[in-house]
């Protein structure tokens, strides 16, 4: 975690203020603890080890991350805060996912607490541990504060049993809550609790025929002999449905915050009122929207749509995720690999705009939230957009060839004294392999583009070496100041009739096999008035 600014009461005055939506949140909690205070306040975050990690799981702990911040900020650091990152990994499997090997291996131990699956991967002692791992190593590799928990752990050990305890003792204020939301069929044999079969391991869907608060048992008949089981409801010999588990886990941790996702809605609610029954105090927090995939479909772990977490990470910096998670959390996004290159930029826009902004624009900047307080300087001399376009018009599939471009445009920035811009090189040769490569398709110009593009070679040709990226763009401007692409609507600074984004779009998809780009007259200075000639001169004898 980061250290709070020194000036930190002049910072929390204006977070009382600020409108960023952390701050939104955190003030919730402050208001929560003005109604009852507690030295400690701890925040939660929800995983189902059911599938592997995806963004949306990441995009959760990093929000409350964020939120995590903000509540600092405004409380000075004087209140200790923690984040619990919880797997739900004493759930029962209920199906095979789709994007795992050896399905036929997890296949024969459907029903069984996810810990006691065997890892089909075989590198974990159960497939619990293998997705659990590979969340923590994520988290890790982010560099989150956050202490994990596993639920098997919390059963096994006793760590649940008091507040388990106060369930079964609770057992008809906690079905009355239930049985209204159930329907008819399911409603005849619930039970808030789920006995583990002692010899299968499995977690037994069975109703309960009979309970026992002061002997702290359930009795339920086994579906195999249809003789009545009673067994102990403490130390995983049994566990909750998942709604009063949920319920019972802000008990037992004394969960301050904890945020859903949008389909979660009604099941909020209905923990909620289990945790009241239950003597306890539900935790603050918001209802974000789900993401979709490139089919506006939400995002399963089991079925493994839209992005992994590594596959982001194929694309672009950890950094252009967390703003990504930052923006807009309760409008709904699609989550597929098109968004990346925008969100790359976007950061660095923001990361620019920092030091120019007062201390209230500041917390309203994404960057704030997303460095703890304290964003790095900017650096980045080049757009990934600009990266995109050098690999797709030179078919640069390797970092030398681009830095050679990059050497000459900023005499004096190397892969040394650049490491991010060496690392976003990477990324955009990776982009262009794997998504622009294959969709490249270029198109003939008209007849009226065949003479605009002849003339702006040949205005190009006129330049000096040394042209700056502004007079070439001033160039490509005036060239296109013609018909059909003229756009009287937007007059130009001159009062003349404006320049349509149709000539800026006809220039990438005819030369670059692309629909749009960056700044043209930036990507000429970079990629050279020579090369960018020859690229005019080839596409028009293409077409001809």
């Amino acid at each position: 975690m980061s250290t709070i600014d020194p000036q930190a009461a002049s910072l929390r005055e204006i977070a009382e203020q600020s409108n960023a939506w952390p701050f939104e949140e955190a003030r919730k909690i402050v208001a929560r603890l003005a109604r009852k205070p507690k030295d400690e306040v701890i925040f939660e975050t929800g995983y189902g080890p059911s599938g592997l990690p995806h963004i949306g799981t990441f995009g959760e702990v990093a929000r409350t991350t964020m939120v995590r911040h903000a509540f600092r900020v405004l409380t000075d650091d004087k209140v200790k805060t923690r984040l619990i990152a919880f797997s739900d990994d004493m759930d029962g499997l209920r199906k095979v996912p789709d994007n795992v090997p050896n399905k036929e291996l997890l296949a024969h131990h459907l029903g069984k607490p996810l810990t006691r699956v065997p890892d089909p991967f075989g590198t974990h002692p159960s497939f619990g541990a293998h997705n659990n791992a590979r969340l923590r190593a994520f988290l890790d590799h982010f560099g989150f504060d956050y202490e994990f928990m596993s639920s098997t752990e919390c059963y096994m050990s006793g760590r649940f049993d008091k507040a388990l305890l106060t369930v079964l003792a609770r057992f008809d204020k906690v079905m009355a809550i239930m049985l209204p939301s159930l329907r008819e069929e399911r409603a005849a044999t619930y039970s808030p609790f789920l006995p583990i079969d002692p010899e299968t391991g499995i977690v037994l869907q069975v109703p309960v025929i009979a309970h026992d608060a002061a002997a702290g048992t359930i009795t339920y008949e086994h579906p195999d002999t249809k003789t009545p089981v009673t067994t102990p409801v403490t130390g995983g010999r049994a566990k909750l449905q998942w709604k009063p588990d949920w319920a019972m886990r802000w008990l037992a941790l004394g969960i301050d915050y904890e945020m859903a996702g949008k389909d979660l809605i009604d099941s909020v609610k209905l923990s909620g009122e289990i945790c009241r029954a239950l003597g306890g105090t539900p935790p603050e927090g918001f209802n974000y929207e789900l993401f979709l995939d490139e089919h506006g479909q939400k995002i399963s772990k089991s079925k493994g749509n839209g992005l992994t977490i590594d596959e982001w990470l194929r694309y672009a910096s950890p950094e252009s995720l967390s703003l990504f998670m930052y923006q807009n959390p309760k409008s709904a996004k699609r989550l597929y690999f098109d968004v990346i290159p925008r969100a790359v930029d976007e950061y660095q826009q923001f990361l620019e705009a920092y030091p120019k902004q007062d201390v209230k624009q500041r917390l309203s900047n994404p960057v704030w939230h997303i460095h703890a307080g304290n964003p790095p300087k900017p650096d980045m001399p080049i757009t990934f957009q600009l990266l995109l376009t050098l690999v797709s018009s030179s078919n640069a599939e390797n970092a030398e060839t681009l830095w050679g471009f990059i050497g000459r445009y900023r005499p004096g920035v190397t892969p040394a004294t650049h490491p991010k811009l060496d690392a976003l090189v990477g990324y955009a040769i990776n982009y262009y392999r794997d998504f622009v490569a294959p969709t490249k398709r270029f198109r003939d110009p008209t007849d009226s583009e065949r003479v605009a593009l002849t003339d702006l070679r040949d205005a190009l040709s006129n330049l000096a070496a040394g042209a700056s990226a502004e007079e070439i763009q001033n160039v490509v401007y005036e060239i296109g100041r013609r018909e059909p692409f003229l756009d009287t609507k937007k007059p130009a600074k001159d009062g003349r009739p404006g320049v349509s984004l149709d000539w800026f779009n006809m220039l990438y998809q005819v030369l670059l096999g692309q629909e749009k780009g960056p700044r043209f007259g930036s990507f000429v200075a970079v990629y050279g008035l020579k090369n960018t000639v020859d690229m005019i001169d080839g596409a028009l004898a293409r077409s001809a």
